[in-house]
């Protein structure tokens, strides 16, 4: 039987991947979770990014979701007055966008992109924009004006009351 000495780069390569949680070159997860972001390949020694960056309170950045209650149902999300016609707002508590197409119009989707999770910003130019890849949904229905984006934003329902909106 053999001996092979263990050398200071494998010591080091070895801690470098057990902090880091890297995978297999293969593109495999070489055992590790999904829920790790997908990483650019890059030259041996540089440092390992995600594709883009990533808020660092984001679940895609490794962070944590600040720790906000959820918004339950009955509970007000935003006044008609807040919701421009044309527009919309992220109530990012709930994970809910409250659009108004049309005038007396109110519409609600999930503020979650259907592309990688991130959570959409804001809404303009009647699209609601996600900030991480540039997917845009239409205000009206949710659906994907423009990519990569692979399906539409789940529809939520709201209750409108007078002037109060809240989540149903």
């Amino acid at each position: 039987m053999t001996s092979r000495a263990t050398t200071r780069r494998t010591v080091l390569f070895t801690a470098a991947a057990l902090t880091t949680g890297c995978g297999s070159d293969d593109g495999g997860d070489g055992g590790m979770s999904t829920a790790t972001p997908e990483i650019t390949g890059t030259a041996p020694g540089t440092p390992r990014t995600p594709e883009t960056p990533a808020s660092p309170k984001s679940p895609e950045a490794g962070g944590t979701t600040p720790a906000t209650p959820p918004v339950s149902p009955g509970e007000r999300l935003a006044s008609t007055s807040e919701i421009p016609v044309g527009g919309g707002k992220v109530i990012t508590k709930a994970k809910v966008v409250v659009t108004q197409p049309k005038a007396g119009e109110f519409k609600a989707f999930s503020a979650i992109c259907t592309h990688q999770g991130c959570t959409v910003d804001k809404v303009a130019d009647g699209t609601i924009d996600c900030p991480c890849h540039g997917s845009k949904y239409r205000i009206a229905d949710g659906t994907v004006a423009a990519g990569p984006a692979p399906r539409p934003l789940p529809p939520e329902r709201i209750t409108v009351s007078g002037d109060t909106i809240t989540l149903a």
